[in-house]
């Protein structure tokens, strides 16, 4: 069983916790319109806590209308007007390049806006994850490994190496797109974004700079829930982790800021936002 998650005073209650995190999946489309949500008891085990807590948790994405319940042990997605319907083209593509800490919520903002535009969603986990497992086993080292200096310094630039080519390569063909990875360096690194900046006007691409901030608690839970193998040794030196990294970090660039921690605005709200300054008189 996973440990318990870490309470603090005047945290968000963990139903609260709970219905935050599907009403996310539902806007990213993780969990679609009249899809079956897993049992009370499934998702009282995947979050640690009890039935009570789950009921709760559902209470309000009913009152939300975003779940509908069948019978006590049947409830459903209830979100029709959240499936796409069609791709916004622009005159100039679109690159929204989203950066945040590990668990901020930059996989799920890119969902969001993919589904909102029909724009295609380039991903650098998705796009790179076997091939860098594989690489890292070649190497006798473990597949999660993302701490090494090998890992760091060998493999990490071709991974971005890669998502830049994926970018420009939908670019060349008139496409936006929307590019979720951690960018710690690269967004720090005033050279880089010269540099792409600089390819990607040359392909009539403007581009757009997302910073995703979580505070460390949520960012905690967002971790733990998600259960990915690669995130085994944060987790257990969660403390550690977080004297590793700055949490307050900002791109030294004009960028927008979407603050997904659990005291915030709701994801897909902050993502509507967003979109409206970005696409502006393009759409």
């Amino acid at each position: 069983m996973s440990p318990s998650r870490p309470r603090t005073a005047g945290s968000e209650p963990v139903h609260r916790q709970v219905a935050r995190n599907i009403r996310t999946a539902i806007e990213a489309g993780v969990l679609r319109h009249k899809e079956v949500l897993p049992s009370t008891r499934e998702l009282a085990e995947q979050w640690s806590t009890s039935v009570f807590t789950i009921n709760e948790a559902m209470k309000l994405l009913v009152d939300e209308g975003l779940v509908v319940s069948k019978s006590r042990s049947k409830r459903v997605v209830n979100a029709p007007e959240r499936e796409p319907d069609g791709q916004v083209r622009l005159r100039k593509p679109q690159v929204i390049l989203i950066g945040g800490h590990v668990g901020s919520g930059k996989s799920e903002l890119g969902r969001i806006l993919a589904r909102e535009t029909g724009w295609p969603i380039i991903d650098k986990d998705t796009i790179t994850r076997p091939v860098v497992e594989a690489a890292l086993e070649m190497l006798h080292l473990s597949p999660n490994d993302r701490e090494s200096s090998t890992y760091r310094d060998i493999i990490r630039p071709r991974e971005y190496e890669a998502l830049r080519a994926a970018i420009e390569e939908n670019v060349g063909c008139g496409n936006s797109a929307v590019v979720p990875a951690p960018f710690l360096q690269e967004f720090n690194d005033p050279a880089w974004i010269s540099r792409i900046q600089a390819r990607l006007t040359d392909l009539n691409a403007k581009t757009t700079y997302v910073w995703v901030y979580c505070d460390a608690e949520t960012m905690h839970t967002y971790v733990r829930h998600r259960g990915a193998a690669r995130d085994a040794a944060k987790l257990a030196d969660w403390s550690g982790y977080l004297a590793s990294i700055d949490v307050d970090f900002r791109p030294p660039v004009p960028h927008f800021l979407i603050d997904n921690s659990a005291s915030s605005r709701p994801l897909q709200s902050q993502a509507k936002d967003l979109l409206a300054s970005v696409l502006g008189d393009d759409r």
